[in-house]
């Protein structure tokens, strides 16, 4: 009887689909996918890719070709089986599982729901009683649940609280919910005792209590997401992850969170351990959390990300390493990362409602994270170079495959970060292809996208409030449309453009105050407003200053917000050996067959060469031709670059 009852105050607290945390101090509020229709050149096409191709991809991995799902089948049974595979691989479904839940609200289809409904009913039956759910522990010995820190229990659990939510929100049903909460329940019961303490091994829980905490309206999962990150920086780890990793600074464990000013170690872990501070900073709105958050990312973005938004340049922790240390072909960059860049990047715009958050978040979603999955939506990259002289490709799989359910979750979820709401305002973040249905001060209100981002700078926005309504619409004005790449001075534009952005409201100039990099429109709307929004697109060189060293007299090409590159296929043997001095001009055209459809970068350029006995270099101009880089490696192997130098002193010639 006791059990009933909490199942039904359980089926009570998430009933109402729009059920939300009261006086939640937010500055801001995404909008959620579930209320946004993708109709978007460039976006429908790698959404319907992943859900044609990717997402079978995956079933087929977990089902047939590794033991992922195998495990759950296991864990029901009872009958003493052993675990395969890697101790954190039921993350790889639950990832999976909120690609699919994306998927079905952007592609209706009965018989992916159907399987998606199956394997939630494994997982629901490997379930124990207490609320513990993990296969590797529980056929491996339950025993031994909770006693390593670095065995991704909670970093699992999170994945499945993530997965658990989206399903609702897409499909309204609530079992996979339900288990989500029984295992925070599970969780909140084990550590929030007296004298407890555990450092997550890897971050992801935090975030994920913070969003059971919206969904559910209780409290005690955002109170348990603070308590994890105040786990941190005291030496609770010593002896268990500090002892496999050698240093506390590879998971954020050196200081408390609050006091953290300086990015260091594992950037995955790091991505989604700031993610959730920034929700529980916002949430809560302490402002020790905001602070420490904004000086992190200041350190991440003015001294330790690429050009291509892209972090974690070292192989050796997956993450970060010096200031400036940026190489080019030894790149880490893992995809996860610019993930993880995407989610932060978000929340730090939802925390201060700055626009400079989502010109970075923009920057790693069209280039570091969109670089990690091919144009088939079958071959997937783990680490994303800047540089390649041949001997890199995609891969099918991984045997540590979080990267691929990563971006797929990313991509079909793009309707999460289009748009953003306070009580009186309408947020533009990105400029897609789309229309959002969203209530503001009580009154219905409708607005729809058509664009052909980011080949073009022409945005229209039509904005219908079911009655007339003032209230400020935020449009984003990007920063590269204001000579400024990227936040901070370690990348800059090599000259000025002096063209700039228009903004017009039923065909007429407009006024508007610029605050936090947004136009703000404020006036009463009437259905059919239209507001044209035009961002000049001329192709920039972009260079780095000379603390980047790899970079030293070499310019990177930008077009909007996509970062370009020069590869074999179109420029051959000669691709390593260009020269893009100042004099050379480089015209932006659309190629409707290739890769999809893209614009290139077309010019005259010298190329280098060595004569046949190796004693001569010349230069003769020829025609070169760059592509966007999340473009690259979708034809056959061969050598890429972005950064390209300006003269012949800093070539290594290739011949």
């Amino acid at each position: 009887m006791k059990r009933l009852l909490i199942i039904l105050a359980y089926i009570w607290m998430i009933a109402s689909p729009d059920l939300k945390a009261q006086n939640t101090p937010l500055k801001m509020e995404a909008v959620n996918f579930s209320q946004v229709e993708i109709q978007d050149k460039f976006w429908k096409p790698f959404m319907n890719k992943v859900s044609t191709v990717t997402l079978p991809v995956f079933i087929d991995q977990m089902e047939v070709k590794t033991p992922r799902i195998r495990n759950f089948e296991k864990v029901a049974a009872k009958k003493g089986e052993k675990h395969e595979g890697i101790y954190w691989d039921d993350s790889d479904v639950y990832k999976a599982l909120e690609a699919i839940a994306y998927s079905l609200k952007n592609r209706p289809d009965a018989a992916l729901e159907k399987k998606a409904d199956e394997w939630i009913d494994k997982i629901a039956a490997s379930q124990q009683p207490d609320g513990y759910l993990n296969t590797f522990f529980t056929l491996s010995g339950l025993e031994n649940r909770w006693t390593g820190m670095e065995k991704h229990e909670d970093y699992c659990a999170g994945h499945l609280i993530e997965a658990a939510i989206a399903y609702y929100n897409t499909t309204g049903k609530r079992k996979f919910l339900y288990v989500a909460i029984r295992l925070a329940d599970h969780i909140d019961n084990t550590f929030r005792q007296k004298n407890v303490h555990w450092i997550s091994g890897h971050q992801e829980i935090e975030l994920a209590l913070v969003k059971l905490y919206h969904i559910t309206a209780n409290r005690k999962y955002l109170d348990l997401a603070d308590w994890y990150l105040q786990q941190r920086g005291h030496g609770y780890g010593k002896g268990e992850i500090w002892d496999v990793w050698k240093s506390p600074e590879y998971c954020q464990d050196k200081v408390p969170v609050k006091e953290q000013r300086k990015i260091t170690g594992h950037a995955v872990r790091a991505m989604y351990l700031y993610t959730g501070a920034a929700d529980v900073g916002a949430a809560k709105n302490d402002d020790g959390y905001m602070d420490a958050m904004k000086a992190v990312w200041e350190d991440v973005v003015y001294r330790n990300m690429y050009i291509t938004g892209g972090i974690g340049s070292s192989r050796s922790n997956e993450g970060f390493s010096a200031d400036y240390d940026l190489p080019n072909e030894n790149a880490y960059c893992e995809t996860c990362a610019s993930v993880g860049m995407v989610f932060w990047n978000q929340r730090m715009n939802l925390l201060t409602g700055n626009a400079k958050y989502i010109d970075v978040l923009e920057r790693s979603l069209y280039n570091g994270a969109l670089d990690g999955i091919s144009l088939s939506g079958d071959r997937f990259f783990y680490g994303n170079p800047l540089s390649c002289n041949g001997g890199y490709s995609r891969s099918e799989w991984f045997g540590c495959a979080c990267c691929p359910a990563n971006i797929a979750r990313l991509v079909e979820s793009i309707g999460n970060y289009i748009y953003a709401k306070t009580n009186d305002a309408v947020y533009v973040n990105l400029f897609i292809g789309s229309s959002a249905s969203l209530s503001l001060q009580n009154k219905k209100i409708k607005i729809t996208q058509t664009t052909n981002y980011p080949w073009d700078g022409d945005v229209q926005i039509t904005v219908s409030p079911e009655k007339q309504t003032k209230f400020g619409m935020y449009v984003r004005i990007p920063g590269w449309a204001q000579n400024q790449p990227v936040p901070g001075d370690t990348y800059s534009f090599t000259d000025t453009d002096a063209s700039t952005f228009t903004l017009l409201v039923n065909g007429m100039p407009e006024k508007y105050k610029f605050v936090n990099g947004y136009a703000l429109i404020h006036r009463t709307w009437k259905k059919g407003d239209i507001i044209k929004l035009g961002l000049p697109m001329p192709v920039r060189r972009v260079m780095a200053i000379d603390k980047v060293k790899e970079n030293l007299n070499s310019v990177a090409l930008q077009r909007g917000p996509l970062v370009y590159c020069f590869e074999h296929p179109d420029n051959g043997a000669q691709n390593m050996n260009i020269l893009l001095p100042d004099h050379v001009k480089m015209d932006a055209e659309f190629s409707p067959t290739l890769l999809n459809g893209v614009v290139v970068l077309k010019g005259n350029a010298p190329v280098l060469s060595v004569s046949s006995d190796g004693l001569k270099v010349s230069t003769e101009t020829k025609p070169v031709v760059a592509i966007p880089y999340y473009s690259w490696a979708n034809r056959a192997k061969g050598p890429m670059k972005v950064w390209v130098p300006c003269k012949i002193m800093d070539v290594t010639i290739i011949h």
